[in-house]
């Protein structure tokens, strides 16, 4: 009878040992679910942080209201990230072509364009030129990072700024550029350079 009983009872441990086992293999398996949905969760497993898309010598245009160029971005390589909405620019070129305003151009060696902002970051031998107009003088800028609002066709930094304004020179630290009014704003403590003044001619 009791050779019986030790069967039984060494039957039992052997069912609760896998019993245990299947249960620790249970909650192993519920926390490494855990942690990759986690990992998903903060973009670490799931690539979110690579480009879902990546276009050479692009070029895109923003249209106004009436179907009119309002401005155009382009260069030699885009690669958009979704996690963001955030496209990394390698060469930037922004062109603002705004009916009735001065076209102004600007280069840069990287960029970043922010699609749900309408705003664009150059960072990198940025150089800014806008043409002579008959209301204003040639502007020429060079800093390396400018925040260019597209829509509102405004450029500016918080940067050393290297500038000619027609014949005058300035530089000096920050910088705000309005296309539509053609104001501009030079910060900081800069200096100003206008070249000197053309006597007239005596009468013969």
């Amino acid at each position: 009878m009791a050779t019986y009983v030790n069967k039984r009872t060494a039957h039992r441990w052997r069912l609760l040992a896998l019993m245990l086992t299947a249960v620790f293999f249970a909650f192993g398996s519920f926390w490494l679910l855990q942690a990759v949905q986690t990992d998903d969760a903060t973009g670490v497993g799931n690539g979110l942080n690579e480009p879902d898309y990546i276009v050479e010598n692009f070029s895109f245009v923003r249209m106004t209201e009436h179907g009119a160029p309002r401005y155009v971005v382009s260069g030699a390589r885009l690669a958009h990230h979704p996690d963001n909405d955030v496209s990394e620019v390698t060469r930037p070129v922004v062109e603002s072509m705004a009916p009735g305003r001065p076209r102004m151009t600007m280069h840069a060696d990287r960029g970043q364009v922010y699609h749900g902002e309408d705003r664009v970051e150059l960072m990198g031998n940025v150089d800014v030129n806008r043409p002579a107009t008959p209301k204003s003088a040639a502007l020429r800028a060079k800093t390396e990072a400018l925040t260019v609002l597209a829509d509102d066709e405004i450029v500016k930094t918080d940067r050393p700024v290297q500038m000619t304004l027609g014949a005058a020179s300035a530089n000096g630290v920050g910088m705000v550029a309005e296309n539509p009014t053609q104001k501009l704003h030079l910060g900081g403590r800069g200096q100003i350079v206008y070249p000197p003044r053309t006597s007239p001619a005596p009468n013969q």
